[in-house]
């Protein structure tokens, strides 16, 4: 009987997913070396901040930093490996969402769909990328997960709180928290037309919901002045993009969840947009006709892509994965619906087998950079392998209390400790006041306001060549302040190098 318990789909899938995580190790994202400062910060007595005496909320997780931070106080401290503690807490987040997937498809009465969804979330490159990234990414879709699961399992109270853990750890969980609450106060309701059985709101449930809301607000906005993330803004305000380009993005994503491009090619976007779509209805339309309180598990992927379209951000990679979750689980659905109703469990097992091969050719085992482990192709990490070069170069040099530039701020601040200003403003307030620049500024989706440098004029400015083309490098301001120091060699995004310059 213990074995048996091993051998249980949830704990195996689980032991799965944790080996496609620690096998591949860190190969850790820009971005994500952001939140490892703050932690560091928070450790280091100096606040949740970036820059020390500088209270600007940079990073759009603080929950998931303040766990690092935590974890790291009996790890070494300021120099606890972050990138080895974000994959541990990655692994096993991950890990839950793949046994949650299970008992979700249990509750759903379609166990099967169950478990091919929860294979291939835990080895899709979207899922572990970020993973092993060091991104919050697998926190946040834990715990959305959870909150699904304990709202269908009818614990309201646990649900609440996960919703409001959820919020804190990414803002955009709140497509799915909303609908969430607006489907709990529907059975709130009196019995009649809305509601056939009431389940009242009880006190426990309002505060496991909105304490930790309630406590991040007050100390957001004493801290910072406002408790939404400084990011948010600066985002939307650096970046230049086509009105089609997230619209484009999403598409391809959601017409190609077991990257099937990668095998067939471009081709098999139109086929997955028509396929996997008709899939995912089968499936909501069979558990819905019996429990409609699931509504917003089915409405959760699809309005993901309508705020991310309509919005149209820049659609970094890591975007793209919380609607993942519970878009396969849909689409299984769909196949097992077909599979009860021929009573032969080859639909989906057929999907499952298909899904986990197209799924799996997408990692290779020897990637081109970094560590010579198996890991997902997408886990691309050669621009902060560089910048990690450029830091390591300026450690010792620069002192601790001159200013270095840069757009990509992430590496450079971790690894060289340097007061950073962000060029794009994510930490940086002032620099998005120089937004938006003119359109021949810009070569690819993002330039380097020139008068940001000329008025902030920071010691040490690090930029891709492509940055600064039409606009900073051809400024006669900065070239008679600033030299070239060093030129890194790298085409990335079209650049002729990574440049450092240093004020004269």
């Amino acid at each position: 009987m213990r074995l048996r318990r091993l051998l249980q789909p949830e704990i195996l899938i689980a032991v799965l997913a944790l080996a496609a995580r620690l096998i591949p190790g860190p190969r850790t994202i820009d971005d994500a070396y952001i939140t490892f400062r703050y932690a560091q910060n928070l450790i280091a007595g100096e606040g949740l901040v970036y820059n020390p005496g500088e209270a600007v909320l940079g990073t759009t997780t603080p929950v998931y930093a303040v766990l690092l931070a935590g974890l790291g106080l009996f790890s070494g401290g300021v120099h606890a490996p972050y990138p080895s503690l974000a994959l541990a807490v990655n692994a096993l987040a991950d890990a839950g969402t793949c046994v949650l997937l299970v008992l979700l498809g249990r509750r759903l009465g379609h166990p099967l769909a169950g478990a091919a969804a929860s294979l291939a979330w835990a080895f899709t490159p979207t899922s572990v990328t970020f993973a092993i990234g060091g991104m919050e990414t697998s926190l946040v879709i834990a715990l959305m997960t959870g909150t699904l699961y304990l709202h269908s399992s009818g614990r309201p109270t646990a649900a609440a709180l996960t919703a409001a853990l959820a919020l804190l750890t990414r803002p955009d969980a709140l497509i799915l928290v909303a609908p969430l609450a607006i489907e709990r106060l529907r059975r709130s309701l009196p019995p009649g037309r809305w509601n056939r059985e009431r389940v009242p709101l009880t006190r426990r449930e309002i505060l496991a919901g909105a304490v930790p809301l309630l406590a991040w607000i007050a100390f957001g906005t004493a801290v910072y002045g406002n408790p939404i993330p400084n990011s948010i803004l600066a985002k939307v305000a650096a970046y230049r993009l086509p009105p089609d380009a997230g619209l484009v993005r999403l598409l391809q994503h959601y017409g190609t969840p077991f990257f099937e491009e990668v095998t067939f090619g471009p081709g098999a976007i139109a086929v997955g947009l028509f396929l996997h779509p008709i899939l995912f209805a089968i499936g909501a339309f069979r558990i819905l006709r019996r429990r409609s309180e699931n509504w917003p598990l089915f409405l959760y992927p699809f309005a993901y892509f309508a705020v991310f379209a309509i919005a149209n951000p820049l659609i970094f990679r890591w975007y793209l994965a919380p609607p993942m979750p519970l878009y396969l689980l849909g689409i299984f659905l769909g196949a097992d619906a077909i599979s009860q109703d021929v009573r032969r469990p080859l639909p989906t097992l057929a999907l499952a087998a298909a899904g986990l091969a197209l799924t799996l050719n997408a990692w290779t085992l020897h990637p081109d950079h970094g560590p010579d482990r198996p890991a997902p192709q997408m886990a691309f990490i050669k621009l902060e392998l560089l910048y990690e070069r450029v830091a390591a170069d300026l450690v010792g040099r620069i002192e601790p209390r001159e200013t270095l530039a840069a757009g990509d701020v992430g590496a450079l601040g971790y690894h060289t400790g340097a007061r950073i200003l962000d060029t794009i403003g994510l930490i940086s307030p002032v620099a998005v006041g120089y937004y938006p620049l003119p359109d021949s500024m810009y070569v690819i989706n993002y330039a380097i306001p020139p008068g940001l440098i000329n008025d902030e004029q920071p010691e040490y400015v690090v930029l891709l060549e492509v940055y600064g083309r039409r606009g900073l490098l051809l400024d006669p301001e900065f070239a008679q302040r600033y030299v070239l120091e060093a030129t890194y060699p790298t085409d990335l995004y079209g650049s002729e190098g990574m440049l450092v310059y240093r004020r004269r």
